[in-house]
């Protein structure tokens, strides 16, 4: 039976096989019999793991610092465009907590070895992989959307700017992510394959169509949306500069803009060789386009490589928000004083509580809360 993997990470275990032809991590044709030699990365049984783990640690303290600092402040202190920051951290992180599966499946050569659990973890990997990449394009065309809104229809969007219609496209978003998720999750499955079990999809035509089209709609589609987006406020911005009534808060809108638009770049940088890499092994399975060995190579090898570095996006938004955005920077300071505050004031109120009555310690309890209020 004909065998697809969607993630790269199963790359592995072509070196088994005298044929091979990958999309999306591994397709296996058996029509294709040419007695190519193993062209495997050497070592990426060693540095993948331990790219993984990388990742893994990064992205994980590095959304969860995201989403503690920007939700620090609540509905008070924060602005629109930060909602949609913590759900995109929030889809990093549950994302980066797959990894270490990868990274262990990853040292035993792409085997899937989970015993009883395997299956279940197979598809949940999987299903939260592709929710991941979808949710990351749709949020960052949101806040693309909504940066248009608020320089170039800034008094015709209060509405569609307002927090409730921004909470109500996060609640969208997460929803056509986890539908578009869906043929991970039904699709794939741990079977035998060469030595071992690993984490496999079936395939037919009708699902390399789909796959196929699927780019288009979750990634050409709105990158366009983006481009289009951007290029309307740098147009608009270019033009009313000089005219602009508020100096401050035109400094601002730029630099919220360059923040997202950092975001954006990162992003797309990181999924379009991918994205590249699996139109064209797609399109070569739907043409039965029969490859030499150095085409089957680089497009294994093209494949893992585009994987690491789309796997490593998911790491990189926390320092873009420290380095680039001040507000966040300023933000993540307040928090650690006050962090450091309720700490010293815990250790104050702990030494002195021999010597004070209720009363001394609800006034002083009193105090805490005004310093840390002014400390905000």
């Amino acid at each position: 039976m004909a065998a697809y993997i969607d993630d790269p990470s199963d790359d592995y275990n072509y070196h088994y096989y005298n044929y091979a032809n990958i999309t999306d991590g591994g397709f296996l044709d058996p029509n294709i019999t040419l007695d190519c030699p193993s062209s495997h990365l050497h070592g990426s049984n060693i540095f993948l793991p331990i790219l993984y783990y990388i990742i893994f640690f990064t992205g994980f303290l590095g959304n969860l610092f995201v989403i503690t600092v920007v939700s620090s402040r609540g509905k008070r202190g924060g602005r629109l465009v930060d909602t949609f920051v913590v759900n995109l951290a929030l889809a990093d992180l549950i994302f980066v907590l797959t990894l270490p599966l990868w990274a262990i499946s990853a040292s035993q050569n792409g085997y899937w070895n989970f015993g009883s659990f395997g299956n279940l973890l197979c598809k949940l990997s999987s299903y939260i992989i592709s929710v991941n990449r979808f949710s990351n394009i749709f949020f960052l065309t949101c806040m693309s959307v909504d940066r248009y809104l608020a320089v170039v229809k800034l008094m015709d969007s209060r509405y569609l700017r307002s927090s409730r219609c921004i909470q109500i496209t996060c609640a969208v978003v997460w929803l056509s992510s986890l539908v578009f998720g869906i043929p991970s999750l039904v699709y794939r499955r741990v079977e035998e394959f060469g030595e071992g079990l690993s984490c496999i999809e079936d395939n037919d035509s009708s699902f390399l169509v789909m796959s196929l089209i699927m780019p288009l709609l979750t990634f050409v589609l709105p990158v366009f949306i983006i481009m289009l987006c951007y290029g309307t406020i740098i147009m608009r911005l270019n033009k009313h500069c000089a005219a602009a009534a508020n100096p401050r808060t035109e400094a601002r809108r730029r630099h919220s803009l360059k923040m997202v638009l950092s975001i954006i770049v990162a992003f797309v940088a990181s999924w379009l060789p991918y994205n590249i890499f699996k139109v064209i092994t797609i399109s070569s399975q739907l043409s039965n386009m029969v490859l030499s060995c150095e085409a089957q190579s680089w497009q294994r090898n093209g494949l893992l490589v585009s994987c690491c570095l789309a796997f490593l996006n998911s790491s990189v938004n926390p320092a873009i928000y420290f380095f680039l955005d001040h507000h966040f920077r300023r933000r993540a300071k307040i928090l650690y004083r006050t962090c450091l505050g309720k700490s010293k004031l815990l250790q104050s109120y702990n030494s002195s509580a021999s010597f004070t009555n209720p009363g001394t310690s609800e006034s002083f309890g009193t105090t805490g809360r005004t310093q840390l209020q002014m400390s905000e």
